[in-house]
């Protein structure tokens, strides 16, 4: 029986992590759809798009179906996803700002009422929160067997404003990581600078850093905020 459970529960975790990999897939996919149709399909002419391969890279996404995904989007005459973003406020007065990319955007809209409905949360008008964030682009590399100092001289050279240690998802659970931040408009610079030197990802992209933090002390809305950011 413990063969058994063994193997159920290896089954187990590998359907959720092909999930979620499915998921992270889909994401950047719409990510490159947009690039593509914004830009063009040469990445070497479309920051975006570069930016967007670059994330796939670093999400361990095959070369072989970015270049399916930008092939398809170069002769697709279908519509191009659009993006927008929601704000509001989520349990404890948390700031919450969901960037969207959708090809309906009526029923994402509504989709937003509700998340933020049941969970505590208030959808406010656009610019409500988004004061309290800066737009930082965000490079995470694994820590394990790296000298901190070195790594943070490099990212510093290469032109990143921040480094910092911290955990990260990983494909098996939290991962120790380097964490540096660059200017919005520095980011690919600062990837391909550290990429040359030999250093891996386990994410780069553009996100939305908070200026400020606030803690929970009420376990209901640690709860009830979690199940919001996950819907």
């Amino acid at each position: 029986m413990s063969g058994h459970s063994k193997w159920a529960n290896i089954r187990e975790k590998k359907g959720k992590t092909d999930a979620q990999r499915a998921k992270v897939f889909t994401k950047i996919s719409r990510e490159i759809i947009v690039a593509v149709k914004e830009g063009g399909g040469n990445p070497s002419s479309n920051a975006r798009l570069r930016d967007a391969i670059a994330k796939a890279r670093a999400a361990n996404i095959p070369n072989d179906n970015i270049k399916r995904v930008i092939d398809k989007a170069s002769v697709s005459s279908e519509a191009a996803y659009e993006t927008g973003a929601y704000e509001g406020y989520g349990p404890g007065g948390v700031a919450v700002i969901v960037e969207t990319m959708t090809d309906n955007r009526n029923r994402t809209a509504s989709e937003m009422r509700h998340a933020f409905d049941k969970y505590g949360g208030n959808l406010g008008a656009q610019g409500s929160v988004a004061w309290s964030f800066d737009r930082k682009g965000v490079l995470r590399i694994p820590s394990e067997g790296l000298d901190e100092d070195k790594v943070m001289e490099d990212a510093l050279d290469a032109g990143a404003v921040d480094f910092g240690a911290s955990t990260a998802d990983g494909d098996d659970g939290e991962i120790d990581v380097f964490e540096i931040l660059t200017e919005s408009d520095s980011l690919g610079e600062v990837r391909d600078t550290l990429d040359s030197k030999g250093y891996t990802f386990s994410s780069a992209q553009l996100e939305l850093v908070p200026r400020n933090y606030i803690e929970l002390t009420a376990e209901a809305d640690v709860v009830k905020l979690g199940k919001l950011l996950d819907m």
